[in-house]
This record gives structure tokens, C-alpha cells and sequence, in this order.
């Protein structure tokens, strides 16, 4: 992608004699849990690249037909015919419609009626997760994205906004279950009124540390647990007792997720 769009761009100002940014924002990669079992998160994924022309006011509704929109693949789906990588049948599976052509045209009527009635748009609380999110999926979701991954994380130095902006997306929600298991408030606010140095903002803090690539200064805010170097000094001790370890390994089994 980074090469594909630099090449357009210095192609496209080329040709007019200009110069800058002709993309809006930073290409963004998601990874979205795929499974059939529960297709929820890749219904919202269907629905959000071919509904983008009914939201960009370019086809569906008063535009014409959205299956006239040149640039989608929902006219391969009304044709039956398409590209050898497009695989109908795991949209179609998603949405629990026939794998021949009466599923396609079912999946098609569906999208066109979106594109009329609701100008394409997609759940709040979806659009949310698409726009700000660094995964989309259920929460046992993230734990087998870790898996693929080393352990300890590399630590970034906050040069990359975006990467910082993932980092912190998965922080905050690890922080919210372990927060959740440890029977402890999750807003900030209420946690304040807790002591610093509380025996369960330290094992989240630990857990933080050990498992996602955020820094002393963003735990010690997300839990109140006052200057970063108290962060510092109680994560630094912990383990030092048998049954601290013995805590922190029950806290991770009780947020690991079934393979």
C-alpha cells in the first residue's frame, strides 16, 4: 500500500503541477475475527465496503442503482461472475443466504434497499470500533491476535502516533476486563478513590506492562496510581512473593479465551 499510493500520488501531481498529500489520513489495517460461528464482526465489514458509495452520496438510492457503482464488487455478486480471488460463498455464508443465485440476489435487494432507506450507514457502535479500534472482533478475539505474536511486545517511543493509538486501544481493553476480574471499578474516577499502591491496580499494572507496549505514564493515568514512578517501584517489586505470581497467573487464565 505505502508503495501503490506514493507512486499515484506523485503521478497525480505530477500531471497537475501540484504538490502534497493526496490521501486524507494514514492507511489503516484491521484485523476482523472471520468466524463462522459467530459472523457478527464480518457481516460489519460487508456491510461497510459496499454500503461506502451510499454513504459518500456517490450510488444506492436517489444516485441509481449502488450495483451500477463501477468501482465495487457488488456487481459481480449480481452477475454471478468475478475475479477467481472474490469468494461469494463466505459473504453470502455470513449472512445465512443460499449459496447460488437466488443468495446473491437476496444479498444484493438487501444492500440496495440500505442504500435507499438509511443512505448506507452502518451502526454506531460498529462505525465506532472500524474508525478507532486496532481489531474488530469479540474480546477472546484479541487474545488469539497476541498469540500470533511475541510475548513481550516491542516498546515503541511514541514517534508513530498511530501505532501509540493502537498500543493504547488494546491496553484499554485488557485494562477493562482485568479491572472487571479483579472486582475493581473501571473508571478512572472511582479508582482514585482507591489506594495507589491497591493490591489489584498493581497486578493490572503488572499485567499492563507485561502484555501490551504502553509506558509507566499511561498506566499510572488509566489506573490513578499517581507518578509514573510509583508505577515504576510497584511493578518492580511484584513478584517477590510467591503468592503475588500465583495471583497474576490466576488473573491471566481467568481472561484467556477458548482457542
Amino acid at each position: 500500500m505505502k508503495w501503490l499510493l506514493g507512486t499515484f500520488s506523485q503521478g497525480w501531481n505530477g500531471r497537475r503541477s501540484r504538490r502534497g498529500h493526496v490521501f486524507q489520513g494514514r492507511y489503516k489495517a484491521m484485523p476482523v475475527s472471520a468466524a463462522m460461528e459467530n459472523p457478527y464482526y464480518f457481516r460489519i465489514v460487508a456491510d461497510y465496503i459496499h454500503l461506502n458509495p451510499a454513504r459518500a452520496d456517490l450510488a444506492g438510492g436517489k444516485r441509481g442503482k449502488l450495483v451500477a457503482w463501477k468501482w465495487s464488487s457488488l456487481a459481480d455478486y449480481a452477475r454471478g461472475m468475478g475475479p477467481g480471488w472474490l469468494v461469494f460463498e463466505r459473504v453470502l455464508a455470513a449472512f445465512d443466504l443460499a449459496q447460488d443465485g437466488r443468495g446473491r440476489r437476496a444479498y444484493v435487494a438487501w444492500l440496495e434497499q440500505r442504500a435507499t432507506n438509511d443512505k448506507g450507514e452502518i451502526d454506531a457502535e460498529a462505525m465506532k470500533s472500524l474508525k478507532r479500534g486496532w481489531y474488530l472482533g469479540e474480546p477472546c478475539f484479541v487474545d488469539k491476535l497476541r498469540s500470533l505474536v511475541e510475548t513481550k511486545p516491542h516498546r515503541t517511543t511514541g514517534a508513530d502516533p498511530v501505532a501509540r493509538s493502537h498500543d493504547e486501544a488494546g491496553a484499554e481493553e485488557l485494562a477493562r476486563r482485568a479491572l472487571a476480574a479483579v472486582g475493581l471499578p473501571s473508571a478512572a474516577k472511582s479508582l482514585s478513590k482507591l489506594r495507589k499502591g491497591d493490591t489489584g491496580k498493581v497486578l493490572v499494572a503488572v499485567l499492563l506492562r507485561e502484555r501490551t507496549a504502553v509506558g509507566n505514564r499511561w498506566v499510572a493515568q488509566r489506573l490513578a496510581m499517581g507518578h509514573t514512578g510509583s508505577v515504576s517501584r510497584l511493578v518492580g517489586a511484584f513478584g517477590k512473593k510467591k503468592e503475588e505470581l500465583t495471583k497474576l497467573r490466576e488473573l491471566e487464565e481467568m481472561l484467556q479465551c477458548d482457542s
